[in-house]
């Protein structure tokens, strides 16, 4: 259903945005994306990559941390550009991955092994520990990381999981 002047509704907003994530080729975009991201963060030491201008952060920019994970499986190395939020010593990432039906890769092998470093603009390999925030803990979190990033509450509003919020810990 359609309003005045053709706008959408919310709901056919939503429905269409999961169609369009549904499409096998997005997982393997976001993949190439933040390959391409990780080598001009490291490249440039984080002056490239490492502030987010899509969607939400269009208008008000994101920063971006790498995030190195363990495979729980493979056991090899992998490094993931995410947003993240400061939120005193600790940095809050949220395992949203656009809305997609399942969790990223990262947050499992995080899970698996929660010892592993973050690299920041300017700053090498910041060792940290993962943990999932508890729910009281994301509930309060959660605006805050909204704030930071708009596209997150869409995100919620189309999956029917709940997306995880990881607190980073330093170590």
């Amino acid at each position: 259903m359609t309003v005045r002047g053709g706008a959408r509704t919310e709901d056919e907003k939503l429905a269409k945005r999961k169609e369009a994530l549904a499409h096998p080729v997005v997982p393997k975009v976001i993949k190439a994306m933040a390959r391409l991201n990780v080598r001009l963060f490291r490249l440039t030491n984080g002056r490239v990559g490492s502030t987010w201008r899509i969607g939400a952060g269009l208008r008000k920019p994101v920063p971006v941390l790498l995030l190195e994970h363990v495979g729980r499986k493979s056991g090899a190395t992998f490094t993931t550009p995410l947003l993240y939020l400061e939120h005193g010593a600790d940095l809050v990432v949220v395992a949203s991955q656009g809305g997609l039906p399942r969790n990223p890769q990262w947050y499992p092998n995080l899970l698996a092994h929660p010892e592993t470093h973050v690299d920041l603009r300017g700053e090498r390999r910041r060792p940290v520990r993962a943990r999932e925030a508890e729910p009281q803990e994301r509930e309060r979190l959660w605006p805050l990381l909204v704030d930071l990033y708009a596209d997150f509450a869409t995100y919620q509003q189309t999956t029917d999981r709940v997306i995880p919020v990881v607190v980073l810990e330093p170590r």
